[in-house]
C-alpha cells in the first residue's frame, strides 16, 4: 500500500491533532520544535527564491557603450581624436566638447548625481555626471562611483560654466560627463591620500622622518573637528618610500618644473655668452677634488671611483682651447651626513672658462647669470611658484643688481661686529654662514650675495693663491637665503706649483698625473665653479630640506626607490 508523502504543518495545525492513541496533545518541546523547524523551512525557502533571482541575467542597460574598461592599450589603433590637456581648459571653451585624459582624483556618487575631480599634472577640474535620459543612466552613476581614485580615465564631456567659479580646482569651469572610460585602474588602498600629501605646510612645522602620519591636533582635541578639517600630515619618510605617488601632487609636480627651468635658463645664459656643454667621465682613476670621501669601486683589475665632481676634466677642456664649456650631471659625494642640505648624488651644474686679468671677470658673468636665472623664475614659472607657495608658503626671493660681493674678511669683520667670533684664517661653519647671511640680509635687503677671497686652509688643492697675501685665495662661495649654493675659484694652471699644492694637501700625485700635464704645453688662466641644482630649489622656494626637491633622492640611509 502505497504511503502518503510527508508536508510540513503550521504549529496550530500540531497543536490540534493527536499525538498517539491515548488522545494527548503535543507537549511544549514539541511545539518549540514544530516551531523552529516551520521557521527554518520558511527561510530555506527564502534563501532559493533569492538565489533564483540573482542567477537570472541582469537587465543590459542600453547605455552601457558609453562607459567602461578599455581594453589594454596595445598600440592596435591610431584615431584622429584629439586629447585636452585640463591646464588648456577654461571659459573660452564653454559650450565645446572635447575629450580629456586624466587621473580621477576624487569622486562622490549620490543618486542619480557625481562629482568627479580630475587631475592632469598640477591642474584639477570639476566634472559632473548627471542622470540623462538616452545619455546618462543611474548605472554608469554607479559604476562610476565604484572607480578607485588615482585611476586614469578618458572623459569626454561639455565644458561648462557653474553659477560660481569652482574654489577648490584649479580650472574654475565645469565638466559636463556623458561618456567615461577607464584607461587603468589604480588599486584601491594606496599608501595615502594624495590630499593628505596636499596639505599646506604652516611655517615652521616640522615633518617628522620617523613617523608615518602624524596628526597635528591633540587626540582629545579630535572630536571637535570634522573629518575634513584634521590636519593629517605625510611624513617625509612615507612620502620618500612612495615616491612615484608623492610626485602627483601639485607642489611636487610644479617644484620638478622649476628644477627643469633652473636647467633651461643655466643653459640659455650660458649658449648666449660663448659656453658650449661637455660630457666627461664620472669613473675615475682617482678623487677629484683629494678628499676621501669617494665611492669606490673596481674597474675590471683597477681601483677607480666615482667623480666628486668633473672639475679635473672640464680644466683640461679649456686647455684643449674650448675656452668656455659647462657640464650638468651627476656629482658623488660618500658623505656619512644625514643633514637638511646634502645628498650622497647630486646634479651639478658646472662651469669653466678661460680669463683674462682677474677671477672677477667670472665673478661678474656668474652674477649675470643667477640674475637671468632668478628673473627667468619669476617670469615664466609665475604658476609654478604660486602652486609650490600654496603647499609649502615662502618669502619672494630677494636678489639686486650688481650682485652684493663682499671678501671674507669684510664677511668676518660684519661676523665681529654683531658679536659673533670667527677666526678670519678659517672656514664658515654652517650655522655662521647663516647668521652672516642674516646680517647681509639685513644691511643690503637681499638673499643673494658673493663672498670671495676664502683662507687657503678652506680650499682644495688646486685654488690660486692671493699674490698679496698668499693665507688666501682667489676663490669665492655665493649664497641664497644664507645657505652656499655654488664654490668656485680661479685655478692654478702653473704645472709645478700645482703639483707642489696637492703634495701639500696629501694628495698621491700619481693619480692626478694627466691632469697636472695637461698644463705643460701652454695653459690659460681660468676659474670656475661647480653649483647644486637641488640646493639652488630648495633655496629658492625655501623648502627646508633638499629631499624634497630632488626627484629620486639619494642619502647615507636610502638607495631607493
Amino acid at each position: 500500500m502505497e504511503q502518503p508523502q510527508k508536508t510540513e504543518q503550521p504549529v496550530e495545525q500540531v497543536q490540534a491533532q493527536e499525538v498517539d492513541a491515548e488522545g494527548k496533545k503535543p507537549s511544549k518541546n514539541a511545539l518549540k520544535k514544530a516551531q523552529k523547524e516551520a521557521e527554518k523551512a520558511a527561510k530555506k525557502e527564502a534563501q532559493k527564491k533569492a538565489q533564483a533571482e540573482k542567477q537570472q541575467p541582469e537587465e543590459e542597460d542600453p547605455l552601457a557603450a558609453n562607459y567602461g574598461d578599455y581594453e589594454l592599450i596595445q598600440s592596435q589603433e591610431k584615431t584622429d581624436r584629439v586629447w585636452t590637456p585640463v591646464r588648456c581648459i577654461d571659459e573660452s571653451m564653454v559650450g565645446k566638447n572635447i575629450l580629456v585624459r586624466a587621473r580621477l582624483q576624487n569622486s562622490r556618487v549620490k543618486g542619480s548625481i557625481g562629482f568627479l575631480v580630475l587631475r592632469e599634472q598640477f591642474a584639477d577640474i570639476q566634472a559632473v555626471i548627471a542622470y540623462k535620459e538616452g545619455q546618462v543612466s543611474k548605472k554608469m552613476i554607479k559604476w562610476v562611483g565604484g572607480i578607485p581614485k588615482e585611476s586614469i580615465v578618458d572623459v569626454y564631456a561639455e565644458v561648462t560654466k557653474p553659477e560660481q567659479p569652482v574654489q577648490s580646482c584649479s580650472q574654475k569651469v565645469e565638466l559636463l560627463v556623458n561618456r567615461i572610460y577607464v584607461v587603468s585602474r589604480s588599486h584601491p588602498l594606496l599608501p595615502f591620500q594624495l590630499e593628505d600629501a596636499s596639505r599646506p605646510i604652516k611655517k615652521g612645522e616640522i615633518e617628522m622622518e620617523d613617523y608615518n602620519v602624524v596628526p597635528t591636533q591633540p587626540e582629545e582635541k579630535k572630536e571637535e573637528k570634522k573629518e575634513d578639517e584634521l590636519n593629517i600630515i605625510v611624513s617625509l619618510k612615507t612620502r620618500l618610500d612612495n615616491r612615484v605617488i608623492d610626485l602627483r601632487t601639485k607642489a611636487n609636480q610644479a617644484i620638478m618644473r622649476v628644477q627643469s627651468g633652473v636647467c633651461q635658463l643655466f643653459r640659455e645664459f650660458l649658449y648666449q655668452n660663448g659656453f658650449i656643454e661637455i660630457h666627461t667621465p664620472k669613473l675615475i682613476a682617482g678623487s677629484s677634488e683629494g678628499g676621501a670621501n669617494v665611492f669606490k669601486l673596481k674597474y675590471f683589475n683597477q681601483d677607480a671611483c666615482l667623480a666628486q665632481s668633473p672639475q679635473l676634466y672640464k680644466q683640461m677642456c679649456v686647455m684643449a682651447d674650448f675656452d668656455r664649456v659647462f657640464e650638468i650631471g651627476p656629482v658623488f659625494r660618500a658623505e656619512n651626513s644625514f643633514t637638511h642640505r646634502h645628498m650622497c648624488e647630486f646634479t651639478g651644474l658646472d662651469i669653466e672658462m678661460a680669463i683674462k686679468e682677474n677671477y672677477h671677470e667670472v665673478l661678474d658673468l656668474l652674477g649675470d647669470m643667477f640674475g637671468y636665472i632668478f628673473e627667468g623664475l619669476e617670469t615664466r614659472y609665475k604658476v609654478e611658484l604660486e602652486t609650490i607657495n600654496q603647499q609649502f608658503p615662502f618669502d619672494p626671493f630677494k636678489f639686486k643688481r650688481p650682485v652684493v660681493k663682499l671678501t671674507f674678511e669684510e664677511g668676518v669683520k660684519m661676523l665681529h661686529e654683531a658679536g659673533i667670533q670667527q677666526d678670519p684664517l678659517e672656514d664658515l661653519s654652517t650655522e655662521t654662514e647663516r647668521k652672516l647671511g642674516a646680517l647681509v640680509k639685513e644691511k643690503y635687503d637681499t638673499d643673494f650675495y658673493m663672498l670671495h677671497r676664502y683662507p687657503k686652509s678652506a680650499r682644495p688643492f688646486y685654488t690660486m693663491v692671493c699674490k698679496d697675501d698668499d693665507r688666501y685665495t682667489n676663490s669665492y662661495d655665493f649664497f641664497m637665503r644664507g645657505e652656499e649654493i655654488t664654490s668656485g675659484a680661479q685655478r692654478i694652471h702653473e704645472p709645478e706649483f700645482l703639483k707642489k699644492r696637492a703634495m701639500e694637501c696629501g694628495l698621491n700625485v700619481d693619480t692626478i698625473k694627466d691632469y697636472i700635464e695637461a698644463f705643460k704645453y701652454g695653459a690659460y688662466p681660468h676659474g670656475g665653479c661647480g653649483i647644486g641644482l637641488e640646493r639652488v630649489v630648495m633655496l629658492y622656494c625655501a623648502l627646508g630640506n633638499i629631499r624634497k626637491s630632488c626627484m629620486f633622492p639619494r642619502d647615507p640611509k636610502r638607495i631607493t626607490p
